[in-house]
């Protein structure tokens, strides 16, 4: 993927010149972020393979969380669990890492696994503010009280018609971070700052 593509914004006819943030409601009651330079690598791999497993957490210098909708974490690199044998890799913000590669190279020889580079594909966003929940609440299934659905986890669910993978950053319901796909990202932030929300 080129820088070109991998920089360009999502979000480009909601912003203004040189805005980064985008805010709806009473001061700072909701501010939708666009996060750059974000490298997404989609794998695949037999969760019983723990050789496999294993060789992955020496590179990765995590392991795969292996329980539903949970996330294994360091400084710069999120392991999200997808499904028994799928996984989505989020590094960055930062220059790319080739994470596909790295992954091709540790599990060269292991008969089935796939992994697949998708960071043009995809568009994250962060939600934020004191209204951050009930917004999210507004075309969420999802139970997303703190008590119910906090830090460390993650859940693929809808957005009104949006599907999305949500992951919540902080205890209080304040903080989210959203990955859509790109083509859908610009449509589903207008929803997320529309006016009903705050009236």
């Amino acid at each position: 993927m080129s820088n070109e593509a991998r920089h360009h914004s999502a979000l480009a006819e909601l912003c203004q010149a040189d805005e980064t943030v985008l805010r709806r409601g009473r001061p700072q009651a909701v501010e939708l972020t666009e996060c750059r330079e974000i490298e997404l690598t989609n794998l695949r791999l037999p969760r019983h393979d723990s050789d496999a497993r294993h060789a992955l957490a020496e590179v990765l210098g995590i392991p795969l969380p292996m329980a539903p909708n949970t996330v294994s974490a360091r400084p710069g690199l999120h392991a999200l669990w997808l499904s028994p044998d799928e996984w989505l890799l989020r590094a960055g913000p930062g220059p790319a890492d080739g994470w596909a590669a790295r992954i091709e190279a540790a599990l060269a020889g292991t008969a089935f696994f796939a992994v697949t580079e998708q960071s043009s594909a995809y568009c994250v966003l962060q939600l934020a503010g004191p209204d951050a929940r009930d917004v999210l609440n507004a075309g969420c299934p999802l139970d997303l009280h703190p008590r119910v659905f906090g830090q460390g986890q993650c859940a693929q669910t809808l957005f009104f018609k949006f599907a999305l993978l949500l992951r919540p950053l902080d205890g209080s319901g304040q903080a989210w971070e959203l990955m859509v796909r790109r083509s859908h990202a610009d449509a589903m932030a207008r929803m997320l700052l529309a006016d009903d929300h705050f009236s």
